[in-house]
């Protein structure tokens, strides 16, 4: 019998019905990749030659001019920003962190603040905000560039404020001014086109995604795609080299790891998937909208703007006698643990997409249970059917 790693460490199993949450672990390694990652472990290889092959692999498989693996989406973010200061020449790396004379500016639209936006911070940048959460005028990203302006940060997903400029019109004034733009799009797929389209469709210089969410690839790991020019600037300020982001080290393990699961994603027959994800959706709704005092909507996208259908509750707690709060720590009581997220007021939603199979019918009914007034405090563990 395999040996049950988290048992051994006193943990439960968690079925992810929430998101690709890093406090969770994002979610489960795609067909393939746990393979790819054994098989690296088992020799030892150059790291620049392996980083070289695997970036030439992912530029084709993404359709970019160049890509780069990190140890995840804000690493990425953090390098980003390195190569954006020192263009990969040693002698402005070698000022870093102290000499304050190097330009360092990242402009970025206050719409598109986000808790991840400290990883420029961490790369030495300074950030620049124009606009508001109401509104962004061109005229206010052009006043922001300057002579100490190194790159534009934007953020997607149609999750965030729409009253930013655009990302077309960020780039033409950005490269007007001869200033780089990096893009992040750490949970932006699908779609698919996502890989290309901000670099290659868009213009952007570099654009930025993890590893380990919807590519179920190594959680440790994050892609960079974009211009040969700004990612050998990356490499120039990366491990193996003894620099700034030394400690940001990628393994063999997790660059081979997301070779794998970038193969296995653009293989993807993406159609059936949404499909598989849409009956399952549907099971949900059809079933827990009978239960009273809840109400089972339907939601196109989800928490991060992605066309990714996932269900909401809706719940009155003096009808239904139980809150959302109540649901979803029921949930988390028992064993394996399910995760649900936790929406405004008496709401929360769960995704089909991080589920294994098997796992939907699992959560169905843990939620029908969780709803019951009889469920209690659900204090006792379940059995681990998962």
């Amino acid at each position: 019998m395999a040996r049950d790693i988290y048992a051994d460490l006193g943990v439960r199993r968690v079925i992810n019905a929430a998101t690709t949450l890093t406090a969770l672990g994002g979610t489960v390694l795609g067909d393939g990749v746990a393979e790819a990652m054994v098989a690296a472990s088992k020799s030892c290889v150059s790291i620049d030659e392996l980083q070289a092959g695997a970036s030439t692999r992912l530029a084709e498989l993404t359709r970019n001019e160049d890509a780069y693996v990190t140890s995840g989406c804000a690493a990425a973010i953090t390098l980003s920003v390195l190569a954006c200061i020192t263009q990969g020449q040693p002698e402005l790396i070698a000022k870093l962190p102290y000499d304050e004379s190097l330009a360092r500016n990242v402009v970025i639209h206050r719409a598109h603040r986000i808790p991840y936006d400290r990883a420029i911070e961490l790369g030495g940048g300074h950030l620049v905000e124009v606009g508001n959460v109401i509104q962004t005028f061109a005229w206010e990203l052009e006043s922001a560039i300057d002579e100490r302006t190194v790159a534009v940060f934007w953020v997607a997903g149609s999750h965030l404020p729409q009253t930013t400029l655009s990302l077309e019109e960020t780039m033409a004034i950005a490269h007007a001014h001869g200033v780089p733009v990096i893009v992040d799009a750490a949970a932006q797929l699908p779609p698919l086109e996502n890989l290309w389209r901000f670099t290659r469709e868009c213009g952007a210089d570099v654009a930025l995604f993890s590893g380990g969410k919807a590519l179920r690839g190594p959680q440790a790991s994050g892609l960079m795609v974009g211009t040969s020019s700004t990612l050998n600037a990356v490499r120039a300020n990366a491990s193996p080299l003894q620099r700034l982001a030394r400690a940001m080290k990628v393994g063999k393990e997790e660059i081979c790891g997301l070779v794998a699961a970038v193969e296995r994603y653009v293989a993807l027959d993406h159609a059936a998937l949404e499909a598989t994800w849409e009956r399952t959706v549907e099971v949900w709704r059809t079933s827990l909208g009978e239960v009273n005092g809840v109400e089972a909507k339907r939601l196109a996208t989800n928490e991060a703007g992605q066309p990714v259908v996932r269900l909401e509750l809706t719940i009155d707690p003096v009808a239904a006698n139980v809150t959302a709060s109540d649901v979803i720590e029921r949930l988390w009581a028992g064993n394996p643990r399910v995760a649900a997220l936790a929406g405004a007021g008496n709401r929360l939603c769960v995704t089909p997409d991080t589920l294994s199979p098997g796992e939907d019918v699992i959560v169905l009914t843990r939620l029908l249970d969780a709803l019951s007034s009889e469920s209690g405090s659900m204090n006792k563990e379940t059995t681990d059917v998962a």
